[in-house]
């Protein structure tokens, strides 16, 4: 999936390891942030993005990103010595981002489309406004994506996509926001490493699995349609939200 669309990391795996594996939520967050950073890594290695990574937009988004990663940081090492406290906020936090997540998804292209409209009316006063627009949408990323591992991917490709609609063709888009996802997964994971919160061999396992996928992915010549693959996404992340939000614990 990370190959094939740049979504999938944080969204898919954190779920699964959570309702499928048994993982508890800050184990599967920490795991999943470590496997995000290196398979998104892989994937930028083999698509050859670095002449399509938009840095400026990247610089943007970190002034945002890097201290909303840092201050999730900070909480959690001022209440991990309180039990409990960090596994509900997580759990509760992972199935909303997830819901808000199917809902930024299905809507994309008309947030396209409503940014190319407000783009072409309101070109100098839109530009000058997408800066701190910008840096907010990495602040938010960045506390999302160390609160819950989901973010990176999926809320940034839309977010960039109302934002930068004329400026970030397609492989400009997802290049641009995987080389963001980059830096703050793995300041994130480095944070939930500390914590005790990365199980090693389960994370050996998947990365045996996603590398050889990514790979494969990146080079396929026959493609799902975008708009289907994000449809049937999101579908997902909405069950895989009220399953999280309702469950008993």
């Amino acid at each position: 999936m990370v190959g094939l669309t740049g979504v999938g990391g944080g969204s898919l795996m954190t779920p699964i390891l959570v309702l499928i594996f048994g993982q508890s939520p800050a184990v599967a967050v920490g795991t999943d942030l470590v496997f995000s950073a290196t398979t998104k890594l892989v994937a930028t290695a083999s698509f050859g993005y670095s002449r399509r990574v938009d840095w400026a937009i990247v610089g943007r988004l970190a002034l945002g990103s890097i201290p909303g990663a840092a201050a999730i940081a900070f909480w959690f090492w001022m209440s991990h010595r309180t039990p409990g406290v960090i596994e509900h906020v997580m759990a509760r936090a992972l199935a909303i981002i997830l819901a808000v997540a199917a809902v930024a998804m299905l809507l994309q292209y008309p947030l396209r489309r409503l940014g190319l409209k407000v783009t072409s009316v309101w070109m100098q006063r839109a530009e000058r406004a997408t800066f701190p627009l910008t840096v907010a949408t990495g602040l938010l990323l960045g506390a999302a994506v160390t609160l819950t591992s989901v973010g990176a991917g999926a809320l940034g490709v839309v977010a960039l996509l109302a934002l930068y609609p004329l400026r970030l063709t397609g492989d400009r888009l997802v290049a641009t926001d995987i080389a963001h996802a980059i830096p703050v997964t793995a300041i994130a994971g480095a944070a939930h490493a500390a914590l005790g919160h990365v199980d090693v061999s389960l994370l050996g396992y998947l990365l045996a699995g996603s590398i050889p996928g990514v790979l494969l992915a990146s080079r396929a010549t026959v493609k799902l349609p975008a708009f289907l693959t994000n449809t049937l996404v999101a579908i997902m992340l909405a069950f895989v939200s009220q399953k999280m939000l309702f469950s008993s614990h």
